[in-house]
């Protein structure tokens, strides 16, 4: 019986008899009937060495901070593509809004341009929220009052 170590524990590669009990109706005619003992291999020689119980398998669960650490990843590597934007496109440009006349390179005019379309979508997005935190305190105050 081929016997291998892993870890320091002797692990057996032969296929191990099953535990759980046919489907009703098995078509298998050779199918132990459940109260027959399994059959017993020859005797077994392990290799010598350190016999260690099996370690317990440990997972690690998904925290805030973990994902805060996922995010600065994330946001560190979006900045390092930013940069290099902003240093391929060098080439000055003129700006011109609300009377404002300037010169900038041109990746920092569309990076400034994207920052003020977020910017205009976070306000709106602050508007919304700040609504309906409106709504659900006029509906809170009257089912308190029924």
């Amino acid at each position: 019986m081929p016997v291998r170590i892993r870890q320091g524990v002797p692990v057996s590669t032969e296929p191990q008899p099953t535990t759980q009990a046919p489907p009703a109706g098995d078509p298998r005619p050779d199918a132990p009937p459940l109260d027959a003992a399994p059959p017993q291999p020859g005797p077994q020689h392990p290799e010598p060495g350190p016999q260690h119980p099996e370690l317990p398998h440990h997972t690690i669960k998904h925290t805030r901070i973990s994902g805060l650490w996922f995010a600065v990843a994330v946001f560190a590597v979006v900045l390092l593509f930013l940069l290099i934007f902003v240093l391929q496109n060098e080439r000055t440009v003129d700006v011109s809004y609300l009377g404002a006349h300037g010169h900038l390179p041109l990746g920092v005019a569309l990076l400034l341009s994207a920052v003020c379309g977020v910017l205009l979508t976070i306000l709106a997005g602050a508007a919304r929220m700040a609504q309906l935190h409106s709504v659900a305190r006029r509906h809170r105050r009257a089912d308190a009052k029924r």
